[in-house]
């Protein structure tokens, strides 16, 4: 199994700038993608410049929510790789790969060359794929749950093989590769993190308990995570060579942090979806746990550390290089 560094230590990361959910690009110039990406290189490079462990990105090809379905959103290798191209030191990672999308014997050597291209700086960070509009909208057939998280298994099978072995042989229910050879190797050894992610209990958390160096929530609840969790423990008992002391836990959060709740407040009223009110918002961004003032957000964080939580990736909603800062200074360096 992969070794996770500073496994004790909290780890933070975010999302980049890309289009997925609303509040993550800036509202004017919304169909210049010039304009944004140049955005999405500010907030990178600032990152990385501050106390950010990792950043990264979605694998989506359209935005979630119907008002945005004609905005501009960035697939999601190719931003990572200008990402690792302009940044020096902070981990580059997806949340997460969609496995439905890319052949693994393809997606093992794009990575592997993201991998060199970032100088070790790779995380792979995979699921089993959900968004079943955007499934159809580009031509894949969508299986059913069970299928694809079978499918995830076999996939991860290939990768770690291809990223190890001379000659990768894999044949399975749903894939195949004869002698493939993934050359040049990830710089990272034996391979670099592998983080999975879901919220399937039956299924997914055993492919995590099987191929996973850390598991991750998207917008999970401290009581949703501290299950997920006690599942996994069992799981990986069950697991070879696999101990959940071995294991980060992983959450991404909905993030506004403004110095007063003023500020925040106008945030919300900026961002907030048309068919919920305020109070549905904030209970969608997971009950405003991570939205903000710092002290209050980082008594959120707290709730998470608790439980065993150490790797949190912030999703900024207004995110602005202040907003950076403030994270930097009032809760990375404070906790």
């Amino acid at each position: 199994m992969t070794s996770v560094q500073n496994s004790n230590r909290l780890q933070f990361g975010l999302s980049i700038p890309q289009g997925w959910r609303g509040g993550d690009l800036p509202m004017g110039n919304e169909n210049n993608p010039v304009t944004q990406h140049e955005f999405s290189k500010t907030i990178a490079t600032l990152a990385d410049n501050l106390g950010f462990d990792s950043i990264y990105a979605y694998d989506h090809f359209i935005p979630h929510h119907g008002d945005d379905l004609d905005k501009n959103i960035f697939e999601c290798t190719t931003i990572l790789t200008s990402t690792a191209a302009i940044t020096k030191r902070i981990k580059i990672g997806q949340i997460v790969i969609c496995n439905s999308y890319r052949h693994p014997s393809l997606l093992a050597k794009m990575l592997s060359t993201l991998d060199v291209i970032s100088n070790g700086r790779l995380e792979l960070g995979m699921g089993a794929g959900w968004y079943e509009q955007e499934y159809v909208a580009y031509g894949y057939d969508f299986p059913s749950n069970i299928a694809r998280i079978k499918q995830l298994d076999e996939s991860l099978s290939i990768i770690k093989a291809m990223w190890t072995e001379p000659r990768a042989n894999f044949h399975g229910q749903y894939y195949a590769v004869k002698n493939a050879i993934c050359n040049p190797k990830p710089i990272q050894k034996p391979y670099p993190v592998i983080m999975v992610g879901g919220s399937g209990e039956k299924y997914l958390l055993k492919v995590v308990a099987k191929h996973a160096d850390r598991y991750n929530l998207f917008f999970g609840s401290p009581k949703e995570m501290k299950r997920k969790i006690s599942i996994l423990k069992d799981y990986c008992k069950s697991a070879v060579e696999k101990s959940h002391n071995d294991m980060q836990f992983s959450v991404v959060l909905p993030c506004i942090i403004r110095e007063s709740e003023e500020e925040v407040n106008q945030i919300l009223m900026q961002y907030k979806r048309k068919d919920k009110t305020m109070q549905q918002y904030k209970e969608y961004l997971v009950n405003g746990i991570t939205i903000g003032t710092p002290d209050g957000i980082l008594r959120g964080i707290n709730e998470y550390v608790e439980i065993g939580v150490n790797h949190f990736i912030m999703h900024f909603i207004g995110v602005d290089e202040s907003s950076l800062r403030i994270f930097d200074s009032k809760i990375i360096n404070q906790i």
